[in-house]
């Protein structure tokens, strides 16, 4: 039995409510936002793609953006273990590629900038295993997913109810 914040045992806390639906109160926002994430998308590796969308939610607490990444991971393949792990990826590199570690490591350098800025050796890495086309779509495609998270947290979008798809 697991106990909810209110002390009592055998139920779940209640789900939140979001604050907005941000895509219907800004839709010409949400088609951007969707044409600027396909675009991104392109030129990054699929798997990388998907790591980086769920290591820069981590980061950022994004619940729904969490639910969404991950089921997508499982959907395309993508092992419980390499995703559990992300979160204590410097302790488990050896679950991920040099590449895939370049890139998790950009993308927290770029997701956390209030650390700094993003700092030569982890962009001379990223340059190295990526081309410059491939790195200009990382760059996109991690700028993008901290977009998503910043919309997804103030608006507090509902986890769970994600299938993978849903939005394709």
């Amino acid at each position: 039995m697991s106990e909810n914040n209110d002390g009592e045992t055998g139920s779940y806390a209640a789900e939140h409510s979001p604050r907005l639906h941000w895509a219907k109160a800004a839709p010409e926002v949400y088609k951007a936002m969707v044409k600027l994430d396909a675009a991104a998308g392109r030129g990054v590796d699929p798997v990388i793609h998907e790591l980086v969308k769920i290591r820069a939610s981590q980061l950022n607490h994004c619940a729904f953006c969490l639910d969404m990444h991950t089921k997508d991971a499982l959907a395309a393949g993508e092992s419980v273990e390499r995703i559990v792990q992300l979160n204590a990826w410097k302790e488990s590199q050896h679950f991920y590629t040099a590449k895939e570690l370049a890139a998790i490591q950009l993308t927290e350098a770029i997701t956390v900038l209030t650390d700094g800025f993003v700092p030569d050796d982890v962009y001379a890495r990223a340059a190295r295993h990526f081309d410059e086309t491939e790195l200009g779509h990382l760059i996109a495609a991690i700028t993008v997913i901290n977009a998503w998270n910043r919309f997804g947290v103030t608006t507090r979008m509902v986890p769970g109810h994600y299938t993978p798809g849903m939005y394709k």
